[in-house]
């Protein structure tokens, strides 16, 4: 086949053969790791922070009452930390580092704002992604940067519209 010149294609000579592109199914616009983390830090400091303050030196009377009862300590810690998370993403979706970043959580199934049950049992299974580190490993390694908690609540963080 001859190349085509363009002044035959602009008079109308001959007819441009472009491919027809076919649309692409929509795609969920997941959140990238980086994104995740710095969202992660930030409520780290916003919610977490706070939190072990008040633990640490009014409900444990400092460092040494924290060592002697560590395990309650932290009993103290991330029952608040998981309720405050829950209230956070349950009015809009959101924590004070995933507006940050314009993050939000989704519902896998129906691409809105998850439950209050899904939201608490995400928070609750985010405890079981902490301490075995796996959990939180696994966003490295999946093309859709979920976490064992979202796999697990079948949430998935996303960019904002």
């Amino acid at each position: 086949m001859a190349k085509q010149r363009f002044r035959d294609i602009k008079q109308g000579k001959k007819q441009e053969n472009t491919p027809k592109v076919k649309p692409v199914p929509q795609q969920d616009n997941y959140a990238p790791v980086g994104l995740k983390i710095k969202a992660f830090i930030t409520d780290a400091f916003m919610l977490l922070m706070p939190i072990m303050y008040v633990v640490f030196y009014l409900v444990m009377d400092g460092r040494e009452g924290f060592a002697e009862h560590r395990l309650a300590g932290w009993f103290y810690i991330l029952i608040p930390l998981i309720i405050v998370q829950t209230i956070f993403m349950y009015k809009t979706g959101q924590t004070p580092g995933y507006r940050a970043y314009n993050i939000t959580l989704i519902d896998e199934n129906t691409k809105k704002k998850p439950s209050l049950f899904v939201i608490l049992f995400r928070n609750l299974a985010a405890i079981l992604s902490l301490f075995t580190m796996l959990g939180w490993a696994l966003m490295f390694f999946r093309k859709d940067n979920k976490t064992l908690h979202d796999l697990l609540s079948a949430t998935a963080v996303v960019n904002k519209k």
